[in-house]
């Protein structure tokens, strides 16, 4: 069982606080991913759960044990990097082996596993070649199998598919999904890109200034964010907010529209995906500003009520700068936000 708890941790650099009371419990085998922009605190929570940082304050457990005060090798970890850290004098199957080695591991044990994490990466045909000979993708999987062949209970991966091209990073979230639930390997992966913790995650942390803001699966997220932030960091393009003002009866005055919304003292934001309005006969009122053919649809940048708003439409209507268009939201994919503390209220 390699189960992860991180308690309470926060951590300072000087006067600046990097993290601030982290919580955050990790299933035996569950794949977590942190996703947040450059400086949230994401890999310094990686490096402080691989023992490559100290926490300020605070506790690690990986299986029931407390690890915080272990050196990095005897945590039972994993750790894949941005940069691969292939050794360029080493052949693949020497790479792969290095670690195992170094734990003087049965030369016959070695040669198991070394195989056996080359198959599972699809590079057994390589093991022979030196890391000069190999692609960037060919180099990552190299890396992955170093770390599998370990056969840690946690394996930690810092941004490790951000050095490919589009194509490449495709394929190898596809494969890495896979990878990983063969090996029954917990996992945390640490990541800026929306897409790769959608596609790749059990759960998503959604960090922000050095704190969790979120921790739900990827499509509880998407569809309920729980903060303003995460509405608006979640999905491309992100969430459109117009300003609602109270009309009383849960009644909600939006772009001179009333709409139905929650009950609720004070201003609210009214919130809703691009995808999620259509053309109508009644609803909110826009001016078309831009449109953007993107295959199966069409991105229309519209004036509504003095706000920029995003609509995802049918690629078959013509639409030019200046039409005005109604478009209605879906009642079921609202959200609501206070904007004073920037939490959803429905």
């Amino acid at each position: 069982m390699a189960e992860i708890q991180i308690k309470n941790v926060a951590k300072a650099f000087g006067s600046y606080t990097a993290l601030h009371d982290i919580n955050l419990t990790i299933a035996d085998q569950e794949f977590m991913v942190l996703l947040g922009a450059s400086g949230c605190g994401k890999t310094t929570l990686l490096r402080i759960v691989a023992g490559l940082e100290t926490a300020t304050t605070g506790e690690v457990w990986i299986g029931g044990r407390r690890v915080d005060h272990l050196p990095p090798k005897d945590r039972g970890i994993a750790m894949v990097f941005q940069n691969y850290a292939v050794f360029p004098h080493l052949t693949v199957f020497e790479n792969i082996g290095f670690g195992l080695r170094m734990k003087k591991l049965p030369e016959a044990e070695v040669k198991r596993r070394v195989e056996r994490t080359a198959t599972l990466m699809h590079i057994e045909q390589l093991l022979g070649r030196y890391s000069g000979e190999l692609s960037g993708g060919q180099r990552q999987r190299v890396a992955v199998a170093r770390a599998l062949a370990m056969e840690p209970d946690v394996i930690l991966m810092d941004e490790p598919l951000s050095n490919l091209d589009a194509l490449l990073r495709l394929e190898m979230r596809a494969e890495l999904k896979g990878v990983l639930a063969e090996s029954k390997t917990t996992a945390i992966y640490v990541t800026h890109d929306q897409v790769e913790a959608m596609s790749l995650a059990d759960r998503i942390s959604v960090m922000h200034q050095g704190r969790i803001v979120q921790a739900d699966k990827p499509v509880a997220i998407y569809r309920n964010p729980a903060a303003e932030f995460v509405a608006g960091f979640i999905g491309n393009p992100p969430m459109n907010f117009l300003p609602a003002d109270p009309r009383g009866d849960g009644k909600w005055m939006v772009a001179g529209q009333v709409i139905d919304g929650p009950t609720h003292s004070g201003a609210l934001k009214f919130a809703i995906r691009p995808e999620d309005v259509k053309l109508g006969d009644h609803g909110l009122p826009a001016t078309v500003r831009l449109v953007e053919p993107l295959g199966a649809h069409l991105l229309v940048t519209c004036d509504v009520g003095g706000t920029l708003f995003r609509a995802v439409l049918d690629s078959d209507l013509s639409l030019k700068l200046g039409d005005t268009l109604t478009l209605t939201p879906q009642g079921d994919r609202q959200r609501w936000f206070d904007p004073a503390t920037t939490l959803a209220v429905a």
